[in-house]
């Protein structure tokens, strides 16, 4: 959901930029091009993908999904020209299985799937996202059930402050900011980002702030990914995707971290590897890989796309083509 380059002071919302969306049209081409077709576009967000697509492809159709309310709004109000078009669901999309059933589909021709935290949220001042400025500690994406990043800041022991800030923050000081925020909370709980940056920057030490980039950047993004499960939503959802495709049909996934990355890459290439066992000296019926490897490795934004969209500097591109019933 990354797909925004949005400013403080969130204008527009057609005028966020979408990334690498002219890779992203050309991988679907293949599958959707000419034909009435189905995508599922999991993280909505502000619709900048899907709008392309659809003005890309006139006969397809898609199914937006987003777990939160106001994207899906916003989307709504964006993407109003395009009708029937277009369906929007209020969900987590690890549950694309249950979607399809419930509108009576049984594969789609794409899955696209733009990971992490969108422009709008990180824009609205009151969702907590950004370390920048000021604001509530919440930091869910789905604003409307859960725990708040506060919650697990003034619940969580130091054991388990310390797992989530190495795991998901890839923080080398996870126990000492861990026993800091344990201290801390003690005098008075806490609810707002400025008093844990303050926090963050009495921790991490000096010579570190300055070469690691901002100190609050890899605590704000592990509170993140645990508020929200990101990690084990993503483990489910990309499997669930492959099932749910055509033959031929295509996954497109945008991750914006490592951690995000390596659960697709792994996910991917396991769908793309045969399970005959070795040593056999044919493919065994139904046994063969499930996927083709559209891309090399993962793509990157180039220089270009970077300087008008700093928000794609960090995006990791990989696509995957379902393998028909003939090629088994």
């Amino acid at each position: 959901m990354t797909d925004g380059a949005g400013t403080s002071g969130f204008s527009a919302d057609a005028t966020h930029l979408p990334v690498l969306v002219e890779r992203v049209i050309e991988l679907f081409e293949p599958a959707v091009a000419d034909r009435d077709a189905v995508v599922v576009d999991a993280t909505l967000g502000l619709g900048g993908h899907t709008e392309a697509l659809l003005d890309a492809y006139p006969r397809l159709r898609v199914i937006g999904l987003d777990r939160d309310p106001e994207a899906l709004k916003r989307s709504r109000r964006r993407l109003a020209r395009h009708g029937d078009r277009v369906r929007f669901v209020h969900t987590v999309y690890h549950r694309i299985p249950e979607v399809l059933v419930d509108l009576g589909l049984s594969e789609v021709d794409g899955v696209l799937m733009d990971l992490g935290v969108s422009s709008m949220q990180l824009d609205l001042d009151e969702r907590g996202f950004a370390y920048a400025r000021d604001a509530p500690l919440d930091m869910r994406m789905d604003p409307t059930r859960g725990p708040t990043a506060a919650d697990v800041l003034n619940t969580y022991s130091v054991d388990e402050l310390t797992r989530i800030l190495r795991d998901y923050g890839e923080e080398k000081f996870a126990r000492r900011i861990a026993k800091a925020v344990v201290n801390e909370r003690q005098r008075r709980p806490f609810d707002t980002s400025e008093r844990l940056v303050r926090l963050l920057y009495d921790t991490v030490p000096a010579p570190s702030r300055r070469t690691g980039g901002h100190p609050a950047k890899r605590t704000f993004q592990a509170l993140r990914i645990e508020v929200n499960s990101e990690l084990d939503i993503l483990r489910e959802a990309v499997p669930a995707a492959i099932a749910a495709l055509a033959g031929g049909g295509r996954i497109v996934v945008e991750s914006y971290h490592s951690l995000e990355d390596r659960i697709v890459k792994q996910a991917l290439a396991k769908a793309a590897t045969s399970r005959t066992p070795e040593g056999l000296p044919v493919e065994l019926p139904g046994h063969g890989p499930e996927l083709r490897l559209v891309t090399r490795g993962a793509e990157k934004a180039d220089e270009e796309e970077i300087r008008r969209n700093p928000r794609a500097a960090s995006v990791r591109l990989r696509a995957a083509e379902k393998r028909g019933a003939d090629e088994e």
